[in-house]
C-alpha cells in the first residue's frame, strides 16, 4: 500500500508587513483627527485668504489683495508690534519666575507634594474663568487692586487698568505671566530632577559657589528642556486669544490687539472672513521663523 504524502503549502510570515499594517491602523484615528481639525481648517483658511468672501457671500478670487491691504493697515502694524512685544515680555518673565520656583521646589521641605500641586492651580483653572476673576480685580470701580493701593497710600484716585492703553497692555501681560509660570515651574522641575545630585556635591567639595554650580552644571544640563518649554510657550502665547478677548477685546483704541483678536474682529465681528483669514495667516511666517530658529538652536545644543 503506497503512502500518500501530503504537501502543505508553506506560508511565510512577514512580521514587518504585519507590524506596518498594525501601525497604520493605530495611527489612522489620529490622522483623521489631525486632518479634520488641523489640516482642513488650515487649507480652508488659505482658500479664504485669496478670495473676497464675507459672511453668507462667497466672494471671487482676488489673489494677494487681502495681504496687500494689510501692509497699508496701521492697525495691523500695531498688531504685529503688540504680539511680538507681548510674547517677548511674557516669555522672559515666565522663564525667570518659573526657573526660580523650580529651584525652590527641587529642595526638600515639609508639604513639598502639596506645594507642587498648589503651584499648578493657576494653570489648571479654565482660562476664561480665571480671566474673568482678573477682570473684576482690574475693574476701576470695584477693583481690589485699587482698594489695596489706596489703603497703602500709593494712589489717591481709582486707576482704570483696562481703560488706559499702556496699563491695559501691562495688565494682560501680568495675567499671562500669572497663568504661564506654573507650566514653566513644573516642566523645569522635571528637568532638574533628571540631573544627578552627585555632580553638584562634587563641585561643592571642590569649592564651587552655588552660583557657579548653577551656571556651569545645572543650567547647561537644563538648557535642552528649557528650550523645548520656551518653544511651546512662544507658540501658545503668540496665538493667545482668550485672555486678551475677555479682558480688553483688543482695546482701548486697538492698544492690546493681537493677531488672534484682530482676526476675530475682522472675520466674525465685521463679517470680513477673507480679511480675518489673511490676518491669521500673516502670523504664520513670523511664527515659523521663530520656531525654526529655536529648533535649530535646540539641535545645536543637543549636539554639544
Amino acid at each position: 500500500m503506497s503512502s500518500i504524502t501530503k504537501i502543505r503549502p508553506q506560508v511565510r510570515w512577514r512580521p514587518l508587513e504585519n507590524e506596518g499594517n498594525l501601525a497604520f491602523l493605530l495611527l489612522l484615528p489620529t490622522m483623521v483627527l489631525l486632518g479634520l481639525f488641523i489640516a482642513y481648517p488650515f487649507i480652508r483658511g488659505l482658500l479664504l485668504s485669496v478670495t473676497d468672501t464675507r459672511v453668507g457671500v462667497e466672494g471671487p478670487f482676488v489673489g494677494f489683495q487681502n495681504f496687500e491691504r494689510l501692509l497699508s493697515d496701521p492697525i495691523f502694524h500695531l498688531v504685529v508690534w503688540n504680539t511680538c512685544w507681548y510674547t517677548l515680555v511674557t516669555t522672559v518673565f515666565k522663564l525667570g519666575l518659573g526657573l526660580w520656583l523650580a529651584l525652590l521646589l527641587n529642595r526638600s521641605f515639609r508639604f513639598k507634594a502639596f506645594t507642587r500641586a498648589f503651584i499648578l492651580l493657576p494653570f489648571i483653572i479654565p482660562t476664561v474663568l480665571s480671566t474673568f476673576a482678573w477682570k473684576w480685580m482690574f475693574d476701576p470701580t470695584f477693583s481690589v487692586l485699587n482698594w489695596m493701593l489706596y489703603k497703602l497710600g500709593l494712589i489717591s484716585s481709582a486707576v482704570n487698568w483696562l481703560g488706559d492703553p499702556e496699563l491695559a497692555m501691562f495688565s494682560i501681560i501680568v495675567v499671562n505671566i500669572w497663568r504661564g509660570v506654573p507650566f514653566f515651574a513644573i516642566s523645569l522641575l522635571a528637568g532638574l530632577q533628571t540631573i544627578s545630585p552627585d555632580l553638584n556635591e562634587a563641585a561643592a567639595i571642590d569649592g564651587a559657589t552655588p552660583l557657579k554650580r548653577f551656571w556651569y552644571i545645572t543650567w547647561p544640563l537644563l538648557l535642552p528642556v528649557t528650550m523645548v518649554v520656551v518653544l511651546f510657550s512662544v507658540i501658545q502665547t503668540f496665538a493667545d486669544f482668550q485672555i486678551v478677548y475677555v479682558l480688553t477685546g483688543g482695546g482701548p483704541a486697538n492698544a492690546t490687539h493681537l493677531f488672534s483678536t484682530y482676526a476675530y474682529q475682522l472675520g466674525v465681528g465685521t463679517g470680513l472672513l477673507s480679511q480675518g483669514a489673511a490676518v491669521s495667516l500673516a502670523m504664520f511666517p513670523i511664527l515659523m521663523l521663530i520656531v525654526v530658529g529655536q529648533l535649530l538652536y535646540i539641535r545645536r545644543v543637543e549636539v554639544r
